[in-house]
């Protein structure tokens, strides 16, 4: 039987001791289960771990440098079939190369999402993780990090036990608008995905694109239009194809990645524009964007770049350092041949 946590440990983060005393052993017997040490009787490990689960403990990170390294990372993505998570990944692997690590990708499924998959990680004992944007509370990620190395990319968290590598969002963005209002374009719709709900606004790459966006259209006496979409290209299609279905369609779209924008260029086709009548601009720059058939202008965020310098702020952390680093890196807009001189200008 397991003793139910006190008031006060339930305001606290819960320790050893509390363990300990939750499952009726000593501190070595928990340090001998969290080891994985040897001579430990299958009763005693169920009530350790019984009282980890039910006090919530994780164990900190000298601990887990006494259980050894179990040489893998943990890698989560929000999403399945998103090009520039892709790119991400393979800097990462391309990086690990020869390090003796292993990458477990830990994909988002279906409501399966942010505190659940990282858990997952943990509980399968990686060294340390990378997670892409998480839909996760920075102070959960922050306790969370006390007890095992992270770095977080695409968000702007101000984080101190844990690194961050981020793109300069608010630069990109007024990239796509420079240019898309000095070809003449003052009709601009932005397509876009809904906020993640659990993570400030101001912190998650969308939101800091779309306000930009409203920003730029502001600071030039023009309206906004934001059409809101699911994450994934179908989704894009459906809602580029109504918005461009519209009697007064815009004149260009920035879509907030290049996902979305595929799907806004598929509309456009199937509806017999051409990108003189509607240029559309994305922002990650994945490979399918230098495709001559699709030529899409975009922003190129260094996708392989950012796995790279996420593995190594990571294997930093594993060796010991413990003072978070934040990493930015400089957007560059790549001009092709989907946006075009505006022929109608709406003064």
């Amino acid at each position: 039987m397991v003793t139910a946590p006190s008031e006060s440990q339930r305001n606290r983060r819960p320790s050893m001791l509390d363990v300990a005393q939750a499952a009726g052993v000593s501190k070595a017997a928990v340090s001998k289960v969290i080891r994985n040490a040897y001579g430990v009787s299958p009763e005693m490990r169920r009530k350790v771990e019984l009282a980890i689960e039910t006090l919530g403990y994780r164990p900190s990170v000298a601990a887990r440098s006494m259980r050894g390294a179990s040489f893998t990372i943990g890698f989560e993505i929000p999403q399945l079939g998103n090009d520039f998570f892709t790119q991400v990944m393979q800097g990462a692997a391309d990086e690990l190369a020869g390090s003796g690590y292993q990458l477990i990708i830990a994909p988002a499924m279906g409501e399966v999402k942010g505190a659940p998959v990282l858990d997952a990680l943990v509980d399968r004992q990686v060294d340390g993780f990378v997670a892409i944007s998480p839909e996760v509370e920075p102070e959960w990620l922050e306790r969370l990090g006390k007890t095992i190395p992270i770095v977080l990319l695409g968000r702007h968290d101000k984080s101190t036990n844990y690194d961050t590598v981020t793109n300069d969002d608010a630069a990109g963005a007024r990239l796509v608008m420079d240019h898309l209002i000095e070809l003449g374009h003052r009709d601009i719709a932005h397509l876009t995905i809904h906020a993640y709900p659990q993570a400030a606004e101001n912190l998650v790459p969308h939101e800091i694109r779309r306000r930009v966006y409203a920003e730029s259209m502001s600071r030039k006496g023009l309206d906004a239009r934001v059409t809101y979409s699911g994450p994934l290209e179908p989704d894009a299609y459906q809602a580029a194809f109504r918005l461009l279905s519209e009697p007064n369609r815009p004149t260009a779209v920035f879509a907030a990645n290049d996902t979305l924008a595929i799907g806004a260029l598929r509309a456009r086709t199937e509806l017999g524009l051409t990108a003189e009548e509607l240029s559309i601009v994305g922002y990650d720059n994945i490979d399918l964007a230098a495709h001559p058939i699709v030529s899409l202008t975009t922003v190129d965020q260094f996708g392989r770049e950012s796995g790279a310098k996420a593995i190594r702020l990571l294997l930093d952390r594993i060796q010991g350092r413990t003072e978070a680093r934040h990493e930015m890196i400089t957007p560059e807009l790549r001009v092709r041949a989907s946006s075009r001189f505006a022929t109608m200008q709406l003064f």
